[in-house]
Parts: C-alpha cells; structure tokens; sequence
C-alpha cells in the first residue's frame, strides 16, 4: 500500500432532526433570526385583532348576485288545468291519490304534490299518470298559467 493516505476529520452528522414549523415560528426563533440577519417573512393577517371574520360574506354576497342574474327566479310548478285534469281523471275511475300511486310506482306524497300544485313537473311521472288515468296532461300549460284569452 503505498501513496499517501490522508484521513479526513471533518465531523458528519448522520442524523439530525430537522426543526418543526411551531418551533421556526416561535417568538425565540424568530429573535434569534433577527440577531443573526438571517431573513425573516412577516405577514399581516386579514382582519388581525378585530372581530371580523375573513371575508365570508364578501365572497358569498357577489356570488349570490350573480345567481340571481343567471338563474330564474324560481322553479315553474304543476299548472291549475293538470292539477284539475289529475284530480277529475283519479275520481273518475275511483281511486285515492295512494292507490293512483301504488299504479304509477310513485310514492302517495308525489300525487299529492301533483294534485296541490306545489310539485315541479316531470315528463316521466306525467306520462306514467296519462296511462294509467288515460287522460292527455302533457299538452296543456305544465308549469304557467294559460295565456289570455285560452282556456
């Protein structure tokens, strides 16, 4: 073996744990940054030491707005003609709104809802109602009262 051989006596650290978030954020860390120039990044809080929350009504209230300018104003419900046309044809043949319902595969509630106005009408559950009362509901006003001067 020959040549020279040096020894190297540079200390290695093998394991070193690396400091925690709290503990860079910590007053002591903090102080101890500014003594030795090494840069420290403050940021201001929004709304820092009032009673304000961050701003959760100022998002929603323009998102709100703009809904109500896109959206319409509300969901068109079951015409008084169908609403009648329902109830007239269910009488007609004898049945209650629950046995109408047990024949369409609906729940007795949906019937109800039909015949008080109060449902959002769907095309499914009106043909389901045309069969079994063998009655024409689609081709009448479905979600607006009827123009002037029709009936």
């Amino acid at each position: 073996m020959s040549g020279n051989i040096t020894q190297d006596w540079e200390p290695v650290v093998l394991r070193r744990a690396k400091p925690k978030a709290a503990d860079l954020k910590s007053a002591k860390a903090v102080n101890q940054a500014l003594r030795t120039g090494a840069p420290v990044e403050t940021v201001r809080k929004v709304a820092a030491g009032t009673n304000k929350k961050a701003s959760a009504a100022a998002v929603a209230a323009p998102a709100r707005k703009l809904d109500e300018m896109t959206e319409p104003a509300g969901l068109e419900r079951v015409g008084g003609d169908v609403r009648a046309a329902i109830q007239k044809a269910r009488v007609a043949k004898g049945w209650s709104q629950a046995e109408l319902a047990k024949r369409i595969s609906e729940r007795a509630q949906v019937v109800q809802e039909y015949e008080s106005g109060k449902a959002v009408p769907v095309q499914a559950v009106l043909a389901k109602m045309e069969r079994a009362l063998e009655v024409k509901l689609r081709g009448k006003a479905v979600g607006a009262p009827a123009p002037a001067g029709t009936k």
